[in-house]
Protein backbone atom coordinates (compact mmCIF):
# COMPACT_ATOMS: atom_id res chain seq x y z
CA UNK A 1 0.00 0.00 0.00
CA UNK A 2 1.04 3.49 -0.77
CA UNK A 3 2.15 5.39 2.09
CA UNK A 4 0.16 7.89 3.45
CA UNK A 5 0.72 11.09 5.06
CA UNK A 6 -2.71 12.38 5.24
CA UNK A 7 -5.89 10.86 5.76
CA UNK A 8 -7.46 13.27 3.00
CA UNK A 9 -5.38 10.57 0.61
CA UNK A 10 -7.87 7.72 1.07
CA UNK A 11 -10.58 10.12 -0.19
CA UNK A 12 -8.26 11.35 -3.04
CA UNK A 13 -7.09 8.14 -4.11
CA UNK A 14 -10.28 7.00 -4.12
CA UNK A 15 -12.06 9.84 -6.29
CA UNK A 16 -9.14 9.07 -8.87
CA UNK A 17 -10.00 5.48 -8.85
CA UNK A 18 -13.54 5.37 -8.67
CA UNK A 19 -14.99 8.91 -9.32
CA UNK A 20 -18.85 7.93 -10.10
CA UNK A 21 -18.92 5.22 -7.08
CA UNK A 22 -21.00 6.29 -4.24
CA UNK A 23 -19.27 7.46 -1.19
CA UNK A 24 -21.06 8.34 1.19
CA UNK A 25 -25.40 8.20 1.42
CA UNK A 26 -27.49 9.63 4.65
CA UNK A 27 -31.26 9.59 4.81
CA UNK A 28 -31.13 12.75 2.65
CA UNK A 29 -29.59 11.66 -0.28
CA UNK A 30 -25.50 10.69 -1.71
CA UNK A 31 -22.66 11.93 -2.61
CA UNK A 32 -20.16 10.56 -5.63
CA UNK A 33 -15.98 10.33 -4.61
CA UNK A 34 -15.93 12.98 -7.13
CA UNK A 35 -18.34 14.40 -5.68
CA UNK A 36 -17.46 14.50 -1.89
CA UNK A 37 -13.79 15.53 -3.18
CA UNK A 38 -15.04 18.50 -4.69
CA UNK A 39 -17.36 19.34 -1.80
CA UNK A 40 -14.69 18.86 0.76
CA UNK A 41 -11.63 21.02 -0.88
CA UNK A 42 -14.24 23.92 -1.41
CA UNK A 43 -15.11 23.81 2.45
CA UNK A 44 -11.31 23.56 2.93
CA UNK A 45 -10.64 26.99 0.86
CA UNK A 46 -13.67 28.76 2.64
CA UNK A 47 -12.25 27.34 6.03
CA UNK A 48 -8.71 28.72 5.26
CA UNK A 49 -10.41 32.12 5.45
CA UNK A 50 -10.56 31.63 9.08
CA UNK A 51 -6.87 30.79 9.56
CA UNK A 52 -7.89 27.79 10.92
CA UNK A 53 -4.83 26.13 10.16
CA UNK A 54 -2.94 24.09 13.69
CA UNK A 55 -6.97 24.72 15.18
CA UNK A 56 -9.29 22.81 16.60
CA UNK A 57 -12.87 22.92 14.90
CA UNK A 58 -15.91 21.71 16.72
CA UNK A 59 -18.48 20.49 14.40
CA UNK A 60 -22.06 20.65 16.28
CA UNK A 61 -24.12 19.11 14.35
CA UNK A 62 -25.44 15.27 13.71
CA UNK A 63 -24.15 12.87 11.71
CA UNK A 64 -24.75 13.55 8.06
CA UNK A 65 -22.82 13.95 4.48
CA UNK A 66 -22.57 17.56 5.52
CA UNK A 67 -20.88 16.88 8.93
CA UNK A 68 -18.57 14.47 7.10
CA UNK A 69 -17.59 17.22 4.33
CA UNK A 70 -16.97 19.69 7.07
CA UNK A 71 -14.69 17.26 8.38
CA UNK A 72 -12.69 17.18 5.64
CA UNK A 73 -12.49 20.76 4.84
CA UNK A 74 -11.49 21.47 8.29
CA UNK A 75 -8.55 19.18 7.52
CA UNK A 76 -8.07 20.91 3.93
CA UNK A 77 -7.57 23.86 5.72
CA UNK A 78 -5.07 22.49 7.61
CA UNK A 79 -7.03 22.45 11.29
CA UNK A 80 -8.49 19.48 13.06
CA UNK A 81 -12.04 18.57 13.63
CA UNK A 82 -13.93 18.03 17.15
CA UNK A 83 -17.14 16.25 16.57
CA UNK A 84 -19.92 17.10 19.26
CA UNK A 85 -23.36 15.41 19.61
CA UNK A 86 -25.97 18.45 19.26
CA UNK A 87 -27.65 17.03 22.40
CA UNK A 88 -24.55 17.77 24.87
CA UNK A 89 -25.99 19.91 27.93
CA UNK A 90 -24.58 23.22 27.45
CA UNK A 91 -22.28 22.99 30.71
CA UNK A 92 -20.39 20.33 28.37
CA UNK A 93 -20.27 22.23 25.27
CA UNK A 94 -18.57 25.10 27.49
CA UNK A 95 -16.42 23.08 29.07
CA UNK A 96 -15.43 21.48 25.53
CA UNK A 97 -15.01 25.09 24.32
CA UNK A 98 -13.01 25.88 27.42
CA UNK A 99 -10.92 23.36 26.81
CA UNK A 100 -10.01 23.93 23.23
CA UNK A 101 -9.05 27.64 23.60
CA UNK A 102 -12.01 28.90 22.08
CA UNK A 103 -12.28 27.28 18.33
CA UNK A 104 -14.13 28.46 15.40
CA UNK A 105 -17.49 26.02 15.60
CA UNK A 106 -19.53 24.72 12.59
CA UNK A 107 -23.07 24.02 12.91
CA UNK A 108 -26.56 24.02 11.87
CA UNK A 109 -29.30 26.71 11.59
CA UNK A 110 -30.31 25.85 15.24
CA UNK A 111 -27.14 25.19 16.36
CA UNK A 112 -26.40 28.66 15.85
CA UNK A 113 -29.22 30.53 18.07
CA UNK A 114 -27.56 28.03 21.01
CA UNK A 115 -23.90 28.85 20.13
CA UNK A 116 -24.67 32.58 20.25
CA UNK A 117 -26.48 32.31 23.82
CA UNK A 118 -24.39 29.46 25.73
CA UNK A 119 -21.00 30.54 24.17
CA UNK A 120 -21.15 34.36 22.98
CA UNK A 121 -17.16 34.29 22.45
CA UNK A 122 -17.18 32.06 19.20
CA UNK A 123 -17.13 32.68 15.94
CA UNK A 124 -19.71 30.47 14.02
CA UNK A 125 -20.91 29.70 11.05
CA UNK A 126 -23.77 27.59 9.47
CA UNK A 127 -22.50 24.29 8.31
CA UNK A 128 -24.63 24.57 4.89
CA UNK A 129 -23.12 27.70 3.57
CA UNK A 130 -18.94 26.76 3.53
CA UNK A 131 -17.78 26.70 0.48
CA UNK A 132 -15.61 28.84 -1.81
CA UNK A 133 -13.97 28.00 -5.23
CA UNK A 134 -11.69 25.84 -5.42
CA UNK A 135 -8.23 27.35 -5.04
CA UNK A 136 -6.18 24.12 -5.53
CA UNK A 137 -3.20 25.80 -4.93
CA UNK A 138 -3.63 27.72 -1.30
CA UNK A 139 -4.83 23.54 -0.61
CA UNK A 140 -0.94 22.31 -1.92
CA UNK A 141 0.65 25.20 -0.10
CA UNK A 142 -1.48 24.09 3.42
CA UNK A 143 -0.56 20.55 3.08
CA UNK A 144 3.41 21.52 2.01
CA UNK A 145 2.98 22.64 5.67
CA UNK A 146 1.67 19.74 7.04
CA UNK A 147 2.98 16.84 9.03
CA UNK A 148 1.90 13.35 9.63
CA UNK A 149 1.76 13.73 12.97
CA UNK A 150 -0.39 16.73 13.17
CA UNK A 151 -3.93 16.12 14.50
CA UNK A 152 -6.84 15.30 12.36
CA UNK A 153 -9.28 14.76 15.33
CA UNK A 154 -10.52 15.27 18.97
CA UNK A 155 -12.67 13.11 20.74
CA UNK A 156 -13.80 13.78 24.11
CA UNK A 157 -14.65 11.11 26.56
CA UNK A 158 -15.27 10.67 30.44
CA UNK A 159 -12.81 12.95 32.75
CA UNK A 160 -12.09 11.93 36.47
CA UNK A 161 -11.90 15.54 37.33
CA UNK A 162 -15.35 16.12 36.05
CA UNK A 163 -14.20 17.64 32.76
CA UNK A 164 -14.12 15.80 29.93
CA UNK A 165 -10.96 14.93 28.34
CA UNK A 166 -10.52 15.77 24.83
CA UNK A 167 -8.41 12.43 22.84
CA UNK A 168 -6.25 13.94 20.33
CA UNK A 169 -5.51 11.66 17.16
CA UNK A 170 -2.91 12.23 14.55
CA UNK A 171 -3.08 11.67 11.03
CA UNK A 172 -0.27 8.99 11.22
CA UNK A 173 -2.23 7.23 13.81
CA UNK A 174 -5.31 6.71 11.87
CA UNK A 175 -3.57 5.74 8.89
CA UNK A 176 -1.37 3.12 11.27
CA UNK A 177 -4.49 1.75 11.61
CA UNK A 178 -6.67 1.70 9.07
CA UNK A 179 -3.95 -0.05 6.66
CA UNK A 180 -3.84 -2.23 9.02
CA UNK A 181 -7.57 -2.96 9.96
CA UNK A 182 -8.10 -2.77 6.36
CA UNK A 183 -6.08 -5.68 4.93
CA UNK A 184 -6.58 -7.77 8.29
CA UNK A 185 -10.23 -8.38 7.26
CA UNK A 186 -10.42 -8.06 3.29
CA UNK A 187 -12.51 -4.93 3.04
CA UNK A 188 -13.17 -4.20 -0.72
CA UNK A 189 -14.61 -1.33 -3.02
CA UNK A 190 -17.84 -3.75 -2.78
CA UNK A 191 -18.26 -3.17 1.19
CA UNK A 192 -20.68 -0.69 2.00
CA UNK A 193 -19.85 0.36 5.97
CA UNK A 194 -23.94 0.47 7.67
CA UNK A 195 -22.49 3.73 10.11
CA UNK A 196 -24.10 2.82 13.52
CA UNK A 197 -22.07 4.82 15.76
CA UNK A 198 -22.26 9.31 16.27
CA UNK A 199 -19.66 10.56 14.63
CA UNK A 200 -18.15 11.64 17.73
CA UNK A 201 -17.73 7.90 19.14
CA UNK A 202 -14.59 6.73 17.88
CA UNK A 203 -16.09 3.26 16.28
CA UNK A 204 -17.28 5.83 13.65
CA UNK A 205 -13.66 6.41 12.48
CA UNK A 206 -13.77 2.66 11.60
CA UNK A 207 -16.21 3.43 9.37
CA UNK A 208 -14.88 6.74 7.43
CA UNK A 209 -11.41 6.30 6.78
CA UNK A 210 -12.28 2.00 5.94
CA UNK A 211 -14.87 3.09 3.64
CA UNK A 212 -12.48 5.69 1.96
CA UNK A 213 -9.63 3.72 2.04
CA UNK A 214 -10.84 1.25 -0.18
CA UNK A 215 -13.69 3.14 -2.08
CA UNK A 216 -16.40 1.47 -1.08
CA UNK A 217 -20.02 3.45 0.21
CA UNK A 218 -20.93 4.45 3.81
CA UNK A 219 -23.86 4.58 4.61
CA UNK A 220 -24.82 6.47 7.15
CA UNK A 221 -28.05 5.52 9.33
CA UNK A 222 -29.59 7.98 11.01
CA UNK A 223 -30.17 8.38 14.72
CA UNK A 224 -33.63 8.18 15.22
CA UNK A 225 -33.85 4.16 13.82
CA UNK A 226 -32.19 3.21 17.05
CA UNK A 227 -35.14 2.15 18.99
CA UNK A 228 -37.78 0.97 16.23
CA UNK A 229 -35.60 -2.19 15.58
CA UNK A 230 -37.71 -3.06 12.45
CA UNK A 231 -37.34 0.48 10.80
CA UNK A 232 -33.65 0.17 11.56
CA UNK A 233 -33.26 -3.45 9.80
CA UNK A 234 -35.25 -1.83 7.37
CA UNK A 235 -32.97 1.18 6.70
CA UNK A 236 -29.57 -1.04 6.53
CA UNK A 237 -31.39 -3.37 3.77
CA UNK A 238 -32.31 -0.56 1.63
CA UNK A 239 -28.73 0.45 1.38
CA UNK A 240 -27.48 -3.18 1.16
CA UNK A 241 -24.96 -3.50 3.77
CA UNK A 242 -22.59 -5.21 3.67
CA UNK A 243 -20.34 -4.73 7.13
CA UNK A 244 -21.84 -3.49 10.18
CA UNK A 245 -18.62 -2.29 12.93
CA UNK A 246 -20.54 -1.44 15.40
CA UNK A 247 -21.34 -1.35 19.36
CA UNK A 248 -21.90 -4.28 21.54
CA UNK A 249 -24.92 -1.89 22.93
CA UNK A 250 -26.56 -1.25 19.77
CA UNK A 251 -26.44 -4.94 18.47
CA UNK A 252 -27.78 -6.10 22.04
CA UNK A 253 -30.18 -3.25 21.17
CA UNK A 254 -31.42 -5.29 18.17
CA UNK A 255 -31.55 -8.66 19.76
CA UNK A 256 -32.70 -7.89 22.68
CA UNK A 257 -36.03 -6.19 21.46
CA UNK A 258 -36.14 -9.30 19.18
CA UNK A 259 -35.50 -7.51 15.59
CA UNK A 260 -33.80 -10.58 13.85
CA UNK A 261 -36.84 -12.02 14.34
CA UNK A 262 -38.95 -9.22 11.98
CA UNK A 263 -36.30 -9.74 9.15
CA UNK A 264 -32.91 -10.83 8.38
CA UNK A 265 -30.26 -9.06 6.92
CA UNK A 266 -28.68 -11.13 3.86
CA UNK A 267 -25.98 -9.04 2.24
CA UNK A 268 -24.42 -8.60 5.60
CA UNK A 269 -21.40 -10.48 5.88
CA UNK A 270 -18.84 -8.93 8.52
CA UNK A 271 -20.34 -7.60 12.02
CA UNK A 272 -16.75 -6.09 14.46
CA UNK A 273 -17.95 -4.96 17.60
CA UNK A 274 -16.84 -3.37 20.39
CA UNK A 275 -17.43 -1.22 23.45
CA UNK A 276 -17.92 -3.37 26.51
CA UNK A 277 -18.13 -7.08 26.54
CA UNK A 278 -20.48 -9.13 24.34
CA UNK A 279 -22.83 -11.49 26.40
CA UNK A 280 -22.49 -15.07 24.54
CA UNK A 281 -26.67 -14.98 24.56
CA UNK A 282 -27.03 -11.77 22.25
CA UNK A 283 -23.74 -13.24 20.12
CA UNK A 284 -25.24 -16.59 19.26
CA UNK A 285 -28.67 -14.94 18.42
CA UNK A 286 -26.91 -12.79 16.26
CA UNK A 287 -24.65 -15.71 14.67
CA UNK A 288 -27.74 -17.63 14.15
CA UNK A 289 -29.78 -15.23 12.48
CA UNK A 290 -26.64 -14.49 9.97
CA UNK A 291 -25.64 -18.21 9.50
CA UNK A 292 -22.55 -17.10 7.35
CA UNK A 293 -21.39 -13.54 8.46
CA UNK A 294 -17.51 -13.32 10.22
CA UNK A 295 -17.95 -12.09 13.36
CA UNK A 296 -15.28 -10.37 14.98
CA UNK A 297 -14.64 -8.85 18.74
CA UNK A 298 -12.57 -6.18 18.73
CA UNK A 299 -10.80 -4.15 21.61
CA UNK A 300 -8.74 -0.64 22.52
CA UNK A 301 -9.60 2.29 23.96
CA UNK A 302 -10.01 5.91 22.08
CA UNK A 303 -6.47 6.59 23.15
CA UNK A 304 -4.71 3.79 21.02
CA UNK A 305 -7.09 4.76 18.35
CA UNK A 306 -9.85 2.96 17.71
CA UNK A 307 -8.00 -1.09 18.50
CA UNK A 308 -5.31 -2.86 19.45
CA UNK A 309 -6.53 -6.56 18.98
CA UNK A 310 -8.85 -8.68 17.44
CA UNK A 311 -10.74 -11.90 17.89
CA UNK A 312 -12.55 -13.93 15.36
CA UNK A 313 -15.34 -15.75 16.37
CA UNK A 314 -15.08 -19.28 15.91
CA UNK A 315 -18.69 -20.62 15.02
CA UNK A 316 -17.76 -24.36 16.30
CA UNK A 317 -15.90 -23.02 19.92
CA UNK A 318 -17.83 -23.13 23.30
CA UNK A 319 -16.25 -19.88 24.91
CA UNK A 320 -16.90 -21.01 28.44
CA UNK A 321 -14.33 -18.81 29.93
CA UNK A 322 -15.80 -15.93 27.03
CA UNK A 323 -14.51 -13.66 24.21
CA UNK A 324 -10.54 -13.83 24.65
CA UNK A 325 -9.43 -10.40 23.49
CA UNK A 326 -7.46 -12.21 20.54
CA UNK A 327 -4.63 -11.46 18.46
CA UNK A 328 -2.63 -7.95 18.32
CA UNK A 329 -2.47 -5.90 15.33
CA UNK A 330 0.25 -5.42 13.92
CA UNK A 331 2.44 -2.46 14.40
CA UNK A 332 2.38 -2.23 18.13
CA UNK A 333 2.15 -4.35 21.31
CA UNK A 334 -0.01 -5.10 24.30
CA UNK A 335 1.99 -5.47 27.49
CA UNK A 336 0.39 -6.51 30.78
CA UNK A 337 2.17 -5.46 34.10
CA UNK A 338 1.74 -6.04 37.54
CA UNK A 339 1.54 -3.75 40.27
CA UNK A 340 5.36 -3.22 40.14
CA UNK A 341 5.42 -2.62 36.34
CA UNK A 342 7.04 -5.88 35.81
CA UNK A 343 5.66 -8.70 32.55
CA UNK A 344 3.27 -10.91 33.05
CA UNK A 345 3.45 -13.94 31.19
CA UNK A 346 2.02 -16.46 33.85
CA UNK A 347 -1.40 -17.73 33.55
CA UNK A 348 -4.02 -16.41 35.64
CA UNK A 349 -2.09 -13.76 36.93
CA UNK A 350 -3.89 -10.21 36.53
CA UNK A 351 -2.35 -7.22 35.30
CA UNK A 352 -2.77 -4.02 33.91
CA UNK A 353 -3.09 -4.14 29.80
CA UNK A 354 -0.51 -1.19 28.38
CA UNK A 355 0.14 -0.30 24.45
CA UNK A 356 3.16 1.13 22.52
CA UNK A 357 2.74 1.72 18.83
CA UNK A 358 2.72 4.29 16.17
CA UNK A 359 -0.77 4.46 16.61
CA UNK A 360 -1.03 5.72 20.13
CA UNK A 361 -2.93 8.87 20.64
CA UNK A 362 -0.91 12.49 21.14
CA UNK A 363 -2.53 13.05 24.32
CA UNK A 364 -5.27 14.81 26.31
CA UNK A 365 -5.75 18.60 24.58
CA UNK A 366 -4.65 21.33 26.84
CA UNK A 367 -4.57 18.56 29.80
CA UNK A 368 -1.08 18.10 29.93
CA UNK A 369 -1.11 16.63 33.88
CA UNK A 370 -3.54 13.87 32.89
CA UNK A 371 -1.58 13.16 29.45
CA UNK A 372 1.49 12.67 31.60
CA UNK A 373 -0.36 10.09 33.95
CA UNK A 374 -1.61 8.21 31.10
CA UNK A 375 1.10 8.35 28.45
CA UNK A 376 4.38 7.17 30.33
CA UNK A 377 7.67 6.10 29.71
CA UNK A 378 7.78 2.17 29.29
CA UNK A 379 9.67 0.62 32.02
CA UNK A 380 10.22 -2.27 30.35
CA UNK A 381 12.87 -0.21 28.15
CA UNK A 382 13.99 2.42 30.92
CA UNK A 383 17.31 3.64 28.50
CA UNK A 384 15.27 4.88 25.05
CA UNK A 385 12.05 6.98 24.93
CA UNK A 386 9.62 4.89 23.82
CA UNK A 387 5.64 6.03 25.35
CA UNK A 388 2.76 3.64 26.00
CA UNK A 389 -0.30 4.10 27.51
CA UNK A 390 -2.03 2.81 30.89
CA UNK A 391 -5.43 1.94 29.68
CA UNK A 392 -6.61 1.17 33.23
CA UNK A 393 -8.24 -2.08 31.80
CA UNK A 394 -7.40 -5.14 33.88
CA UNK A 395 -6.16 -8.89 31.80
CA UNK A 396 -4.78 -12.19 32.43
CA UNK A 397 -3.40 -15.15 30.16
CA UNK A 398 -5.22 -18.33 29.98
CA UNK A 399 -3.14 -21.62 30.13
CA UNK A 400 -4.15 -21.62 26.37
CA UNK A 401 -2.14 -18.21 26.17
CA UNK A 402 -5.10 -16.60 25.04
CA UNK A 403 -5.98 -13.15 26.89
CA UNK A 404 -8.87 -12.09 28.57
CA UNK A 405 -10.55 -8.92 29.98
CA UNK A 406 -10.92 -8.67 33.79
CA UNK A 407 -12.41 -5.45 34.34
CA UNK A 408 -11.16 -2.40 35.52
CA UNK A 409 -8.39 -0.85 38.19
CA UNK A 410 -9.84 2.47 38.87
CA UNK A 411 -13.79 4.58 38.65
CA UNK A 412 -13.72 4.17 35.14
CA UNK A 413 -16.32 1.65 33.37
CA UNK A 414 -17.72 0.60 30.22
CA UNK A 415 -21.29 1.78 29.76
CA UNK A 416 -23.61 1.83 26.35
CA UNK A 417 -20.29 1.49 24.43
CA UNK A 418 -19.10 4.54 26.14
CA UNK A 419 -15.95 4.72 28.50
CA UNK A 420 -17.27 6.76 31.59
CA UNK A 421 -15.34 7.74 35.00
CA UNK A 422 -17.79 7.52 37.82
CA UNK A 423 -15.73 10.25 38.98
CA UNK A 424 -17.51 12.65 36.42
CA UNK A 425 -20.92 11.91 37.18
CA UNK A 426 -20.01 12.32 41.06
CA UNK A 427 -18.59 15.93 40.39
CA UNK A 428 -21.90 17.09 38.35
CA UNK A 429 -23.94 15.71 41.14
CA UNK A 430 -22.31 17.42 43.83
CA UNK A 431 -22.47 20.65 42.00
CA UNK A 432 -26.16 20.62 42.28
CA UNK A 433 -27.79 22.93 45.04
CA UNK A 434 -28.88 20.89 48.04
CA UNK A 435 -26.21 17.79 47.44
CA UNK A 436 -23.26 17.75 50.19
CA UNK A 437 -21.62 14.41 48.55
CA UNK A 438 -22.21 12.01 45.42
CA UNK A 439 -20.84 8.42 44.99
CA UNK A 440 -21.87 6.42 42.12
CA UNK A 441 -21.42 2.85 41.35
CA UNK A 442 -21.39 0.31 38.52
CA UNK A 443 -23.55 -2.79 38.15
CA UNK A 444 -21.96 -4.72 35.65
CA UNK A 445 -24.38 -7.44 35.86
CA UNK A 446 -27.27 -5.30 35.13
CA UNK A 447 -25.20 -2.97 33.32
CA UNK A 448 -26.73 -0.01 35.71
CA UNK A 449 -25.46 2.97 36.83
CA UNK A 450 -26.28 4.12 40.36
CA UNK A 451 -26.06 7.15 42.31
CA UNK A 452 -26.43 7.69 46.47
CA UNK A 453 -26.24 11.51 47.87
CA UNK A 454 -26.31 13.13 50.90
CA UNK A 455 -28.13 16.41 51.03
CA UNK A 456 -31.34 17.53 52.35
CA UNK A 457 -32.81 17.71 48.47
CA UNK A 458 -35.33 15.27 46.80
CA UNK A 459 -34.32 13.02 44.58
CA UNK A 460 -36.70 13.85 42.03
CA UNK A 461 -35.00 17.60 41.67
CA UNK A 462 -31.22 16.37 41.96
CA UNK A 463 -32.45 14.48 38.96
CA UNK A 464 -33.53 17.54 37.09
CA UNK A 465 -30.50 19.59 37.87
CA UNK A 466 -27.58 16.95 37.16
CA UNK A 467 -29.42 15.85 33.42
CA UNK A 468 -28.64 20.01 32.82
CA UNK A 469 -24.78 18.93 33.21
CA UNK A 470 -24.40 15.36 32.12
CA UNK A 471 -24.66 13.36 28.52
CA UNK A 472 -27.94 11.00 28.62
CA UNK A 473 -25.79 8.00 28.73
CA UNK A 474 -23.77 8.83 31.98
CA UNK A 475 -27.31 9.72 33.14
CA UNK A 476 -27.50 6.88 36.79
CA UNK A 477 -30.90 4.33 36.58
CA UNK A 478 -31.23 5.10 40.03
CA UNK A 479 -30.54 7.67 42.59
CA UNK A 480 -30.71 7.13 46.28
CA UNK A 481 -30.42 9.70 48.91
CA UNK A 482 -28.34 8.15 52.19
CA UNK A 483 -27.30 8.99 55.82
CA UNK A 484 -24.25 7.73 55.30
CA UNK A 485 -21.66 5.71 52.95
CA UNK A 486 -19.21 2.84 54.04
CA UNK A 487 -15.20 3.79 53.79
CA UNK A 488 -12.86 1.87 52.95
CA UNK A 489 -9.85 0.77 55.57
CA UNK A 490 -8.23 3.47 53.51
CA UNK A 491 -11.06 6.24 54.60
CA UNK A 492 -12.21 6.17 50.67
CA UNK A 493 -16.02 5.81 50.01
CA UNK A 494 -16.42 2.11 49.43
CA UNK A 495 -18.52 2.17 46.12
CA UNK A 496 -18.94 -1.64 46.10
CA UNK A 497 -20.07 -1.50 49.91
CA UNK A 498 -22.46 1.03 48.81
CA UNK A 499 -23.92 -1.03 45.59
CA UNK A 500 -24.23 -4.38 47.64
CA UNK A 501 -26.57 -1.94 50.43
CA UNK A 502 -28.52 -0.68 48.12
CA UNK A 503 -29.22 -4.11 46.21
CA UNK A 504 -30.01 -5.74 49.86
CA UNK A 505 -32.27 -3.23 50.87
CA UNK A 506 -33.90 -3.93 47.20
CA UNK A 507 -33.98 -7.76 47.60
CA UNK A 508 -35.48 -7.43 51.28
CA UNK A 509 -38.12 -4.72 49.96
CA UNK A 510 -38.96 -7.35 47.02
CA UNK A 511 -39.25 -9.71 49.69
CA UNK A 512 -41.68 -7.74 52.22
CA UNK A 513 -43.99 -7.30 49.20
CA UNK A 514 -44.34 -10.89 48.40
CA UNK A 515 -44.77 -11.69 51.84
CA UNK A 516 -47.20 -8.80 52.06
CA UNK A 517 -48.50 -10.51 49.00
CA UNK A 518 -48.87 -14.05 50.62
CA UNK A 519 -50.67 -12.56 54.07
CA UNK A 520 -53.05 -10.88 51.91
CA UNK A 521 -54.34 -14.10 49.80
CA UNK A 522 -54.22 -15.54 53.26
CA UNK A 523 -51.21 -18.27 52.74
Amino acid sequence: MIQQHSVLEYLEQSAFARPDAIAVTDEHGQMTYSELLSASKAAGCALAQYDVAGHPVIVLAEKSIETLRSFFGILYAGGFYVPVDPSVPDSRLESMFETLEHPYVITDADGLERVSSVLPEASSVDIASIAAPVNQALLDAIRQNASENDPAYVLFTSGSTGTPKGVCVSHRAIIDFIDCFVDTFGFTEGDIFANQAPFDFDVSVKDIYSSMCVGGTLAIVPRPLFSPPAALIDYVNAQNATVMIWAVAALCLISSLHGLDYSGLPTVNKVLFSGEVMPMRHLRTWMERLPEALFVNLYGPTEITCNCTYHIVDRARAYEEGLPLGEVFPNREVLVLDASDHLITQPDEVGEMCVRGASLALGYYGQPEQTAAAFVQNPLRPDEPDTMYRTGDLARYSTDGELYFCGRKDNQIKHLGHRIELEEIDVAFERCEGVTRCRSAFDPEKSRIHAFYEGDIDEAAVIAQAQEALPVFMIPSTLSHVDDMPLTKNGKVDRKALLVRYLEEKKRAREARKAARREKRGE
